[in-house]
């Protein structure tokens, strides 16, 4: 038989309640999951449940050493951690300490951090000489040039990586389908260094032949002074006045071959630091043939920032250019994204703004006409044209030679994994820190500490709902199955949508959020009162246990709702204003009151119209009504009372 219009169907809404846990419990068995049911049944853990990974960056500045404002430190706080957001880190704490340093802290063991801190400085320079940068006392002055000879020798020419020219597909030409969008291609070998990744140390620079003057791998320079001018005499008393004399008297790279003694004065050049290189000028750098690229890619960070200074920086380790001074920097890219090109290998696009557009037409038309002869013969690519450096913080990421006034946007390509591409398109994306970092300390923490607080945390839940439940059965009897059932599935519900959401927007479960499950349980409970109590008032008014409970409900409905209306906005506004760990109580609080509120429309009000037609219902002393029914059973029992006070 049909229920009377207007009446609901309870089993309507449990059914879409079951509905909505096959579909949760499918994702979360089957969707982007792995290895044994358990495995699968397990949510995102953060750095305090599992332990992690723990960077300390400092700050340093090569000119006065004085520490950075709190405003720049603040910004450079900021842009890390957005850095770390878009590498899909979820929980990360990224936090100040002290005046100089940052401390990054990332869920999961062994992750690799160095790069984060990167300055990502991008400069475009026009490469106007190139050298060879094997630091060889013997060497001679090389011309990597395609179409230049080397003068003979007996020492060995720098490999056919090391050349300055680029591959024919190294162009910087529009795209063959005929796309408005230019590409900026670097050579095979520079890809794997796409992602702003530290320069490669002198034992795995593959042209560097062995040298007694390679320079040690530790710094064994003493005390740098204060200012570059000091630091520059310093280095200056270092080499003595002889090697010095010679190194600022050459117009060019010097031919050792030719002169043997002055091979021997510029030696000690060899010897140096790349904390002591970094100072020199870069002509000093370029010219001195000593200096080798073991060394000058070894520079601190930001030694060549200045851009309206020329610079010296090398390419896969074995050729040194002197680099123009820099025309389009990052700040003139308003997008940059990691895609697929239409051979699907990896590359980053470059959207420039307005002005940028400008400044990379402009450039391009310099290097393609080589505008004053800037570019040396040494410095052209294949088809006798500058190129233009894309240049890194202190590393040359590609050196294209540019075949045309390039007026649209711009690729960054070579051999790039999806990894090197996202990284280096996430450091061009959220701009150059505005402090220069070192990386001090990478260790990895364990989770002891958050092991015992979650035992402890778990525990003590535990023993609270265990609490809530003794009390609901003591004080509502039947009233209090409902109860129990109802947290039951909310916890259900949450821990489902934890393990989901953990893989497709990668949260993280923390003690914090813990916290604010368990605080939700509090605004859950409060539901119930506020139902049963409204309940009682309604049969206490003289109308049956079935007609009481949807009028009961459309009461007490608006209060529920209000209240976990408020829950929810406070655990938004918390979200968006606080950092770290809080933001991750704010979530789990919204995100459980969200999934109470769909047990209360779903399943409280349904299961409660289906006991409303029971027996059990009736018994004060099983519905757990108390004293709201013995009048009404009183009046039930007189049906003549009952008929008067009808009437």
């Amino acid at each position: 038989m049909a229920p009377p219009q207007g009446q609901m169907r309870p089993g309507r809404q449990l059914a879409v309640l079951g509905l909505i846990f096959v579909v949760l419990y499918s994702l979360v068995f089957f969707s982007d999951a792995s290895g044994s049911w358990k495995d699968r049944l397990e949510p995102r853990l953060g750095l305090d449940l599992i332990g992690g990974t723990r960077l300390t960056l400092e700050a340093t500045n090569n000119i006065d050493g004085k520490p950075p404002t709190a405003e720049n430190l603040e910004e450079a706080r900021q842009i890390i951690e957005n850095r770390v957001n878009a590498y899909g880190v979820a929980e990360a704490e990224v936090v100040t300490e002290g005046n100089r340093n940052i401390v990054v802290s990332l869920p999961g063991e062994n992750r690799e951090l160095t790069d984060v801190g990167s300055a990502a400085e991008l400069r475009f320079r026009k490469v106007l000489k190139a050298a060879d940068g094997s630091g060889a006392v013997a060497a001679p002055a090389a011309t990597p040039s395609a179409g230049a000879t080397p003068t003979p020798s007996g020492s060995a020419a720098p490999k056919p990586s090391g050349s300055a020219a680029p591959k024919p597909s190294g162009s910087a030409s529009p795209k063959p389908s005929g796309s408005a969008a230019p590409k900026v291609t670097a050579s095979p070998n520079a890809g794997g260094q796409g992602g702003g990744a530290p320069a490669p140390s002198a034992s795995a620079t593959p042209s560097a032949p062995a040298s007694p003057s390679a320079p040690a791998a530790t710094p064994s320079a003493a005390p740098v002074p204060q200012s570059v001018a000091d630091q520059r005499k310093a280095v200056e008393q270092k080499v003595k006045a002889p090697a010095w004399a010679a190194a600022s008297a050459l117009q060019g790279p010097a031919d050792l071959a030719a002169d043997p003694s002055l091979a021997e004065k510029l030696k000690p050049f060899g010897e140096l630091s790349p904390q002591e290189i970094a100072v020199l000028t870069p002509q000093m750098q370029f010219n001195v043939p000593t200096i080798s690229c073991a060394q000058l890619d070894k520079r601190p960070a930001a030694s060549i920032k200045d851009e309206k200074q020329p610079a010296v920086a090398c390419e896969d380790g074995a050729v040194k250019y002197l680099l123009d001074v820099a025309k389009v920097v990052g700040t003139d890219i308003s997008d940059a994204n990691a895609v697929l090109d239409q051979t699907s290998a990896w590359v980053v696009s470059l959207d420039f703004t307005g002005d940028g557009q400008d400044k990379w037409t402009a450039l391009t038309r310099e290097a393609f006409n080589n505008e004053g002869g800037a570019c040396d013969q040494s410095a052209l690519g294949q088809d006798g044209k500058c190129r233009v450096a894309v240049v890194l913080d202190n590393e040359i990421v590609s050196s294209p030679e540019i075949q045309g006034v390039l007026t649209g946007d711009s690729q960054i390509t070579g051999n790039f994994t999806s990894k090197d591409a996202n990284d280096l398109a996430s450091d061009l994306r959220y701009g150059a820190l505005p402090v220069t970092f070192v990386p001090q300390t990478q260790q990895n923490v364990t989770a002891t500490l958050g092991d015992s607080q979650l035992r402890a945390g778990l525990l003590a839940a535990g023993i609270g709902l265990l609490l809530v439940v003794v009390y609901s059965f003591f004080y509502y009897r039947l009233l209090g199955s409902v109860i129990f059932l109802s947290l039951v599935l909310s916890a259900l519900l949450v821990f489902g949508a934890l393990v989901v959401l953990g893989r497709q927007i990668g949260f993280t479960l923390t003690l914090a959020g813990i916290a604010g499950m368990i605080v939700s349980l509090g605004v859950a409970a409060d539901s119930f009162v506020i139902y049963f109590e409204r309940l009682k008032d309604e049969i206490r008014e003289g109308r049956s246990p079935r007609s009481a409970v949807p009028r009961a409900w459309i009461r007490a409905r608006r209060t529920i709702i209000s209240a976990n209306a408020i829950t929810l906005m406070s655990a938004v506004v918390l979200y968006i204003v606080s950092v770290g760990t809080v933001k991750g109580f704010a979530f789990a609080l919204g995100l459980a009151t969200v999934l109470d509120l769909v047990v209360v429309f779903l399943f409280r009000h349904p299961i409660m119209t289906m006991f409303a037609r029971t027996r059990a219902f009736l018994s004060p002393r099983v519905s757990g009504l108390g004293r709201a029914l013995p009048a009404r059973a009183a009046e039930q029992a007189n049906p003549r009372n009952t008929r008067v006070k009808e009437a």
